[in-house]
């Protein structure tokens, strides 16, 4: 998983007393909640692309988040439907939230699990540092992770609900998926068996149809990238590296062992990359390491650019059969990137018998069913010790401009 309080400007509450602000604050709450199951029954993201050209039919390019149209890779023009889950301009702010304890860190920010004061709910918060991201160089990336979360809307991509920031740092309000990361269990079992890797490689292809018929790829493919809910099923989360590309993108950016030849070889790279990345995923899980690792990022890039791979004796042919097809460095003979597209990969022999439909809808028994107590219950992550506030007020927000629609 990628990889604090101030004071909340937009969706702020009005001024009333202690006792009428608590009552206001839970009610706007509940209503949103409302609101979120009505839309919940929306179960397709293209009948939400439908019902927003509809809606906006008058005035197409006023989108209400001011995301603009843009053109898919076969020329049709698309109006970005906003998530219905995601709240624009929320009625509760930053300090309706209680941040309890850590559930992930990353080179500039953390993930805390957060507690709603007024009904005690529980979430996921992104803190992000702008300071360091700035120093970073991923103000782009971090901007694009908040407009792509906030326009998808699947079963198996974490949910956004909505986007705060003050001076000094960047927040982020997910769903919490209680299960952790795959990561964790899949060390835990050293490896997956069979059956289990294909339950989630299969729920992983839905996901990644779904992101490339919109035209974003995710480039982060990676166990401590997916998480599992309550009943164990998929949810991808950390969209940091996501891009809206309709050909081509040049950026180098990624997780070493999951690169794409052509990524390393900054030949321009597509949604091919992460068919590569799913190659990999299997192959990992299935052996309990990657196919190319090294002590050093450049020897993994070495040992990928040769493309050898030493398949573990216990993998089944048709599993090895599909990595190699999906591990191919030619990207017009890799699986997932010829005229079939997805479908080519979902009707693969070592796919047969999955009933696509019922994971679509949640009715496939997932493996792992992960244990928890409570529903703010964190005993599927890893401890992270908590940093102390250095209690320094910023002066001003020198960085206000560059997450002006954050």
């Amino acid at each position: 998983m990628s990889n604090g309080h101030g004071n909340f400007e937009a969706g702020g509450m009005a001024t009333a007393g202690p006792l009428d602000d608590v009552a206001l604050r839970n009610e706007q709450f509940q209503e949103h909640q409302l609101r979120l199951q009505e839309k919940y029954r929306l179960q397709h993201q293209q009948q939400l692309d439908i019902q927003y050209m509809q809606q906006q039919s008058t005035h197409p390019h006023d989108l209400a988040d001011g995301t603009q149209p843009y053109y898919s890779s076969t020329g049709q023009l698309i109006y970005p439907a906003q998530s219905p889950c995601y709240d624009a301009r929320p009625k509760y702010g930053l300090s309706d939230f209680e941040l309890l304890e850590t559930l992930g860190t990353g080179t500039f920010g953390r993930v805390y699990l957060a507690r709603f004061r007024h009904d005690h709910s529980y979430y996921a918060m992104k803190v992000l540092k702008k300071s360091e991201v700035v120093r970073l160089k991923q103000v782009e990336h971090i901007n694009s992770e908040k407009q792509i979360l906030s326009q998808v809307h699947f079963p198996f991509i974490v949910n956004l609900f909505t986007t705060f920031q003050d001076e000094r740092n960047l927040y982020m309000l997910l769903e919490y998926v209680i299960g952790g990361e795959l990561f964790s269990h899949l060390r835990k079992a050293g490896r997956f068996t069979n059956d289990m890797t294909r339950f989630y490689a299969a729920e992983i292809v839905l996901a990644i149809e779904y992101l490339h018929a919109r035209d974003i790829i995710y480039r982060d493919l990676k166990p401590e990238n997916l998480l599992l809910d309550s009943n164990g099923h998929i949810k991808i989360t950390d969209f940091g590296f996501a891009k809206r590309v309709e050909d081509r993108t040049w950026t180098l950016c990624g997780t070493p062992e999951y690169l794409a030849p052509e990524i390393i070889q900054s030949k321009g790279h597509g949604k091919a990359v992460d068919w590569w990345a799913l190659g990999i995923l299997i192959f990992e899980m299935l052996a309990g390491y990657p196919p190319f690792f090294d002590d050093n990022p450049f020897g993994i890039y070495e040992k990928i650019l040769a493309g050898r791979i030493a398949f573990p004796a216990h993998i089944d042919p048709a599993a090895k059969d599909l990595i190699k097809r999906l591990l191919t460095a030619d990207r017009t003979k890799r699986l997932g990137n010829l005229k079939g597209g997805s479908d080519d990969i979902k009707n693969h022999k070592w796919f047969r018998g999955v009933d696509w439909q019922g994971l679509m809808d949640r009715t496939v028994q997932a493996p792992i069913v992960p244990p928890y107590i409570h529903p703010g219950d964190t005993g599927n992550f890893e401890k992270y010790p908590e940093v102390v506030d250095d209690g320094s007020d910023p002066k001003g927000d020198p960085y206000r401009s560059l997450f002006l629609n954050f």
